[in-house]
């Protein structure tokens, strides 16, 4: 396990516990979620190495990946996953140039992508989820982006839905947008929040912690300060109304072992309804990002 001993954006070494959450998923071990106190920010600590991250993936239940259809989460996933995949195309913009996705899970949003006119381009390290992309929709996705070669100023968007929170190698990667995307282009990251009334409501229990897949656990503030490091902006935040309904949902699983579907959806729909006409945030956002004027 690696122990993180600074802040993954501002450096600090100010840091303390703020929860400790059970990986639901696959290996129920409990992984700390560390709090900087210097900006705020949050990440999962004691976190597994490289070349042991893979089996932490390796689930069923883990439906980007599997692309599985077996349970009422994965059909409610997929059921989704359709209604939201039109509105996330057209997202992206009418003028159609170069499109880069990092975590392409099974192809889907990339091949609809490309189907509209986009030169696609897709990442995605898990094999499972390449072969089903290939199988499904003739898609050749790459296992990393060294492996790709990208120009300065080459693309026109560059899009991650529920990505940013797993790439190890934050800071570069965001290096690495910044040099890739036009001076015009737009970066799309879509990430859950843990300012969310729903994330305060269930704790340790939110499944949208994730642990130890989700590195990182992200609200506006941190955000933005991550990308003012690198000359980028925050233009526009747009929320993901289906997530605060399925994280409730699963998050009711991991809190009673039960699957409670309508005290879940109630409880999504209250986050929604406090994040619409009070005080609160939504439990997922969309962060549409560009380059910092005269940057």
């Amino acid at each position: 396990m690696n122990t993180i001993e600074n802040c993954p954006i501002c450096q600090s070494k100010q840091l303390t516990n703020h929860l400790h959450c059970v990986d639901d998923t696959v290996s129920r071990e409990t992984f700390p979620i560390t709090k900087c106190e210097k900006c705020g920010f949050l990440f999962t600590n004691n976190i597994p190495k490289n070349e042991e991250i893979g089996k932490y993936y390796q689930s069923e239940e883990y439906i980007s990946h599997s692309n599985s259809s077996k349970g009422l989460f994965n059909k409610l996933y997929k059921l989704v996953r359709s209604i939201t995949l039109k509105q996330k195309v057209n997202l992206l913009g009418k003028e159609m140039g170069a499109l880069l996705e990092f975590g392409s899970g099974t192809g889907e949003l990339l091949a609809a992508c490309q189907e509209k006119g986009w030169r696609c381009i897709g990442v995605e390290p898990e094999e499972k989820a390449r072969k089903q992309a290939r199988k499904n929709h003739k898609l050749e996705l790459t296992e990393t982006s060294e492996k790709i070669e990208l120009a300065e100023n080459s693309i026109d968007r560059i899009m991650l839905w529920h990505v940013l929170e797993h790439i190890p190698n934050l800071q570069e990667t965001l290096a690495n947008f910044k040099n890739w995307l036009k001076k015009e282009g737009e970066l799309l990251i879509a990430v859950p929040n843990h300012k969310s009334w729903d994330a305060k409501y269930f704790q340790e229990n939110w499944a949208a912690y994730d642990v130890p897949r989700h590195l990182y656990h992200f609200d506006k503030n941190s955000m933005s300060t991550l990308l003012r490091q690198h000359n980028l902006e925050i233009t526009k935040i747009k929320p993901m109304w289906f997530d605060a309904f399925y994280v409730s949902m699963l998050s009711e699983k991991i809190k009673s072992g039960q699957k409670k579907l309508l005290k879940g959806t109630i409880i999504g729909l209250l986050s929604n309804l406090r994040a619409l006409f009070g005080n609160q945030e939504f439990s997922s956002q969309i962060f549409i990002i560009r380059h910092k004027k005269g940057k």
